[in-house]
């Protein structure tokens, strides 16, 4: 087993114990959900379009509310994630709201492995490539899934953004990659007061280390965009600043960004 298997392991246990959690709290609000909200975002919504009889793959796509509204939407949605008890949970919401996504357990690395088919769009979204050592990996993973012409659409948590710690207000983290941070984590952003405590690895990544590795694919980029909000209250000291746009500090900030690359 090599160091990044050692890694994925302790993640993989990490989000199987996040699961129930956010299953149960307001930020994931199920009742809404299953009433019929939308939980996909402003941003993400713009980017994506009518997505109606669209193929779309759904990367980290955790216990499936996002791919679910999007198979709401009229699209044909896989939705795939390493944790066996999001996919699970995905699983069986799929069947309780009568929809027809499907959901595959894989590492987003193994999933050549576990998946067939080509697909009009991938979609990421919010926190996904710092569980992720090498992007050159992820991008060729992409490209194999995307038909000709098809679509990368992604919304992420921007790299300045995730260069602070939340608490103290302090720059606490790299903007390049260094390689491999451990931190042991109490609570979860969806409540930071949950009985949780953890192991995680993760890893920073720049906008050009990005950027540089879907390029590097052939993959075209039509569209970038930073937003000084984010769409969710996820980590402490951030200020409502309007409907679903939360913001932190006093000055300007990227804290969302977005990337429409096409095959």
């Amino acid at each position: 087993m090599d160091n990044n298997q050692e890694y994925f392991e302790v993640n993989k246990s990490l989000w199987n114990g996040k699961v129930a959690t956010h299953v149960a709290t307001k930020m994931y609000d199920m009742p809404s959900f299953l009433a019929g909200r939308n939980t996909l975002m402003e941003i993400e919504l713009a980017l994506l379009g009518d997505v109606k009889d669209k193929r779309i793959l759904h990367l980290q796509c955790h216990f499936g509310q996002d791919s679910l509204s999007l198979a709401r939407m009229g699209a044909k949605v896989t939705g795939v994630d390493f944790s066996s008890e999001a996919i699970a949970k995905a699983t069986e919401l799929n069947e309780q709201m009568g929809l027809d996504a499907t959901f595959v357990e894989s590492n987003v690395y193994d999933l050549k492995e576990n998946l067939e088919g080509e697909f009009d769009i991938v979609f990421t979204s919010y926190g996904t490539i710092i569980w992720l050592p090498d992007l050159d990996k992820w991008a060729s993973v992409i490209k194999h899934f995307l038909k000709p012409t098809g679509q990368f659409i992604m919304a992420e948590f921007h790299p300045v953004f995730n260069l602070f710690d939340f608490d103290t207000k302090e720059v606490a983290y790299d903007y390049f990659n260094k390689g491999v941070v451990k931190e042991t984590t109490q609570g979860t952003y969806a409540d930071q007061h949950a009985d949780l405590v953890h192991d995680e690895y993760f890893w920073q990544h720049s906008l050009a280390e990005t950027m540089a590795a879907l390029l590097k694919q052939g993959l075209s980029l039509q569209d970038f965009q930073e937003y000084d909000y984010s769409p969710y209250n996820c980590y402490p000291n951030l200020e409502k600043i309007g409907e679903y746009k939360y913001r932190f500090g006093k000055v300007s900030l990227p804290h969302v960004f977005s990337l429409v690359m096409k095959q």
